[in-house]
């Protein structure tokens, strides 16, 4: 996730909001004094046009402006998403009492009172800078939390939430360019007997050297892998067709039957069975329960693959 908070140095973005010219250059000079870098808008229309082009983690703005004032300001910024938090200072005068308060209901962090103090403003800064960082490391805190949320502790692949959810928004973004997708589900051969005669220990590791090898097979950013349950494994492969799917499953075929773990001294070797499902959106209407039909599909191959032997890829297309 990208940093959003506000550093030390002059790159910390402020946009300033303000009719008056003097008033405006003279606060620009006060904040590029103090290393930040400065935007400047006559009003609220146009900063809220500046902030549909990039984002400004601090707004400094007037109360009274034309077109679009302080306070329409505040609430539109609050009522709109933005990449990050952004902490709105009030410009007032002495006398204006009651607009302040209006400004902070509609959503305004702070406040200073015209003339601005140099010194003062640096403060208002810091105090932005660190609600800023606060909000930074929340949002890092909660995107781990659902990442965590998302994956399989054992084998660090995505879960079977994660897939359930994931896989009918590739059904749509499928029908939506009009693309092929394909799926891959495969569960290792035998694999009771290698818990019952080496351990569970030894079983976790043939499974995490299954993953393992799934993520060298797929194409990052693309194709990704879930474990799907117990010893059940799928590959998710988007703009793939079924004749390329066949060939990526049979690549992971031999390469899962390649892979040696060691227990007691003991090497022991395993095989998988795979079955494959595909679909291209011409040939279907569009049914989001599709993803539903891709998994069951790949599980009857798999289980034909067995039927016949294990070992080996069997496929269909729907």
């Amino acid at each position: 996730m990208a940093e959003i908070s506000m550093p030390d140095t002059g790159s910390s973005p402020i946009l300033i909001v303000e009719d008056n010219l003097l008033m405006r250059r003279v606060l620009e000079n006060h904040l590029l004094e103090l290393g930040y870098s400065v935007t400047a808008a006559d009003n609220g229309r146009n900063a809220l046009d500046l902030l549909d082009k990039a984002y400004f983690p601090v707004v400094i703005t007037d109360l009274v402006m034309p077109e679009l004032d302080g306070i329409g300001l505040c609430r539109a910024i609050r009522t709109n998403s933005y990449r990050g938090y952004i902490y709105i200072i009030l410009l007032t005068s002495r006398e204006a009492k009651e607009d302040l308060i209006a400004g902070l209901d509609a959503g305004a962090d702070e406040y200073l009172v015209k003339p601005v103090n140099q010194a003062e403003l640096a403060v208002r800064l810091k105090t932005a800078r660190r609600i800023l960082d606060l909000e930074n490391s929340l949002r890092r805190s909660c995107e781990e939390i659902r990442l965590l949320s998302t994956k399989d502790p054992l084998t660090r692949l995505f879960n079977r939430g994660y897939l359930d959810e994931r896989l009918p928004q590739e059904v749509k973004r499928t029908f939506r360019f009009e693309r092929p997708l394909s799926v891959i589900m495969f569960d290792i051969d035998h694999f009771k007997t290698i818990n019952d005669n080496f351990g569970h220990q030894t079983g976790d590791q043939v499974l995490r050297d299954c993953a393992d090898c799934i993520r060298r097979s797929v194409r990052g950013e693309i194709d990704w892998p879930a474990r799907y349950g117990g010893e059940e494994f799928v590959v998710v492969l988007p703009e793939t067709n079924l004749p390329g799917a066949c060939v990526a499953a049979e690549r992971l075929r031999r390469k899962i039957s390649e892979l040696i773990v060691v227990a007691d001294g003991t090497e022991i070797r395993f095989t998988a069975s795979f079955g494959v499902a595909s679909f291209t959106p011409p040939d279907q209407k569009e049914d989001l329960s599709l993803a539903k039909v891709l998994i069951e599909k790949a599980d009857q191959c798999l289980y034909e693959a067995k039927r016949e032997g294990r070992n080996r890829v069997k496929s269909t297309q729907l």
